[in-house]
């Protein structure tokens, strides 16, 4: 599962921001600075991701469940295809307040679009007129929009894993309160304070993004159907 250096440099995992950006959590994974720009050091990256992966498949092997985060717009299909493929659940749109620290409320909304979605392949909507039917299809537009990707998703995660931090701060910020472990990908510029498992890199260039994505999606254990 470990990653070779040369596909992290190939990634561009190793970009991090502008010096004046760095925060001073991030100090001990910069190698140094080129032209302004803070350079991550690869080898500590390949390390940390080394140490992620076994942590993913100490919990998936027992059954656990990683969920998957980035409302970043260039996340979005990354997280869901490595998500989908991990057989775990994710959220890749606007993050909903509470998804973790009022978790009943969200699993009301999963069980009302998993029930519009059953009675309309059963038939069930037939008795509606074309309107009520426009208002139901529109319901279920709006609840996949906000629950798609945890729909089936009926206990809180073991973990989970965020692309960027700063953008999906309180997803961050629920998981710490509720004592979920996060694994992330920090950039120079992140406050690495409430994160467990730390993969010090790029977190805006889509190949960076892809390839640390997928490794933290490819040690999942699949759960058995």
């Amino acid at each position: 599962m470990s990653v070779e250096l040369i596909d992290l440099l190939k990634a561009g995992v190793h970009f991090g921001h502008t010096k004046s950006k760095r925060h001073p959590s991030m100090e001990p994974y910069i190698f140094g600075a080129k032209q302004g720009i803070h350079i991550i050091d690869l080898e500590k990256t390949q390390s940390m991701l080394d140490d992620a992966v076994k942590f993913v498949q100490e919990i998936t092997s027992k059954g656990g469940v990683i969920l998957f985060v980035s409302g970043k717009k260039q996340a979005k299909a990354i997280v869901k295809e490595a998500a989908e493929k991990a057989g775990m659940p994710y959220i890749n749109t606007r993050w909903l307040g509470g998804t973790l620290t009022n978790f009943n409320n969200i699993i009301d909304l999963t069980k009302k679009l998993k029930q519009f979605e059953e009675e309309k392949v059963k038939g069930a909507w037939e008795r509606y007129t074309k309107k009520e039917a426009l208002e139901k299809d529109r319901e279920i537009i709006r609840l996949k929009e906000m629950v798609e990707g945890i729909k089936n998703m009926t206990k809180l995660p073991d973990a989970v894993f965020i692309v960027d931090i700063k953008k999906d701060k309180t997803a961050l910020a629920e998981a710490s309160k509720k004592n979920i472990p996060v694994i992330a990908i920090l950039d120079t510029n992140c406050n690495n304070k409430d994160v467990k498992h730390i993969i010090p890199g790029n977190d805006d260039a889509v190949k960076s993004i892809t390839l640390l994505t997928n490794v933290i999606a490819d040690a999942c254990v699949k759960p058995a159907k």
